[in-house]
């Protein structure tokens, strides 16, 4: 909070020297507006020589802006001690506070018609600036996984459904297995919900269940009236396809459910969210559709030179959506708007007809699954 407190009253600082800059160079304009209304042309023309002196002056300030370190977007980190359970016999501090800086991606036009004019562009995020970095390779020891999520501590867990041994398995954060459930039947999607519980997606047997994972063992099952397969947590909700009534979000509070969009959806698409849309795959049509809550859709995407089967979906923090791309073996990432994408990794990175994926927005890091053995764990930048 000290480091955080100390990079804003800079900020703040910055922000009062452009007010009285912007403040200055407003008044220079109402001068010269004023000059040329009243002042004859050889006042006018002595005057406009001390004005151009002055906007020489604030053009160099402008300028210099530009080239210190005042711009930069700043980037403040903590990183922990990972041997706090030593504490008491090795530990001289918990960790120390990083202050790093970015080049802040923005320009400065000028423009010299006697006066000074600033436009400034905000920075940008793309697709092109996500770099993945893969952190390790896991054996899940599973076939027929339909979905993944990453688990406070580090922890991840996996849903796999082959009929007569359905699982949802646990592993620790170095992949060996914390512990599985065996008793739930049909499994399909896995999402956490906090409060150390997670949800279960169950296909067609018309139930949705939640699993205590402290107690590693069903706490309830939750009646729903359709099919259910992939499954996002929101706000107290989950938001889940419910095959051919659509996508439909039911509250864990009241257990109330509500119809989102009746667009007939196949048994094996998925959905996440992000602000106020929705996100969701068919992979009968190969398509990856952007809608609001109302149903409304927004952007369809659909290329197949780079993506078929598309199933498992997820967002992070910027808007980015990853897919994970079953006929194509690859994860593709499709910008915000729809508009633009790039595959970020093929075959040759590991993934081998990849079914679920989950983008964790506290810790930055992509968990792709196979529909068997293998997942792979990437940190995201």
């Amino acid at each position: 909070m000290t480091v955080e407190q100390g990079e804003k009253s800079k900020i703040e600082k910055l922000l009062s020297t452009l007010k009285t800059k912007e403040k200055e160079i407003t008044e220079v304009q109402e001068n010269i507006s004023s000059i040329k209304q009243h002042a004859s042309e050889l006042q006018t023309f002595l005057t406009m020589k001390d004005i151009e002196k002055d906007i020489a002056v604030e053009e160099k300030f402008i300028q210099s802006i530009t080239t210190s370190d005042y711009t930069n977007q700043v980037n403040i980190s903590c990183q922990i001690n990972k041997y706090l359970q030593q504490i008491a016999a090795s530990v001289q501090k918990f960790g120390e506070i990083n202050v790093s800086s970015d080049p802040c991606d923005f320009s400065i036009q000028k423009r010299k018609d006697r006066q000074a004019q600033i436009m400034v562009a905000l920075p940008t995020r793309n697709i092109e600036n996500l770099t993945l970095t893969l952190q390790k390779r896991i054996n899940t020891e599973l076939s027929e996984v339909n979905g993944c999520s990453l688990l406070p501590g580090y922890r991840m867990v996996f849903s796999s459904c082959t009929y007569s041994n359905d699982k949802i398995r646990v592993l620790k954060s170095d992949g060996s297995k914390d512990f599985e459930i065996k008793t739930i039947r049909r499994t399909s999607d896995v999402v956490f919900i906090g409060d150390d519980h997670i949800a279960v997606t169950s296909g067609n047997s018309n139930q949705i269940n939640i699993i205590n994972l402290k107690k590693q063992k069903l706490k309830k099952s939750i009646k729903v009236n359709s099919n259910n397969g992939g499954v996002v947590y929101k706000d107290g909700h989950l938001i889940y396809c419910a095959g051919e009534k659509g996508i439909q979000m039911i509250s864990l509070n009241d257990e109330t459910i509500t119809n989102i969009t009746n667009t007939k959806l196949p048994d094996d698409a998925y959905v996440t969210a992000f602000g106020d849309k929705l996100f969701y795959t068919n992979n009968t049509n190969d398509s990856v559709t952007c809608c609001d809550y109302h149903g409304n859709i927004l952007w369809t995407f659909c290329e197949h030179s780079v993506l078929l089967t598309p199933l498992g979906i997820s967002v992070d923090n910027d808007g980015h959506v990853f897919v994970a791309g079953y006929g194509t073996n690859n994860v593709v990432a499709i910008s915000p708007d729809g508009q633009r994408y790039r595959q970020l990794l093929s075959s040759e990175d590991g993934p081998s007809a990849p079914w679920a994926l989950h983008y964790d927005i506290s810790t930055n890091e992509l968990l792709v699954a196979n529909r068997s053995d293998e997942a792979f764990l990437y940190d995201v930048k």
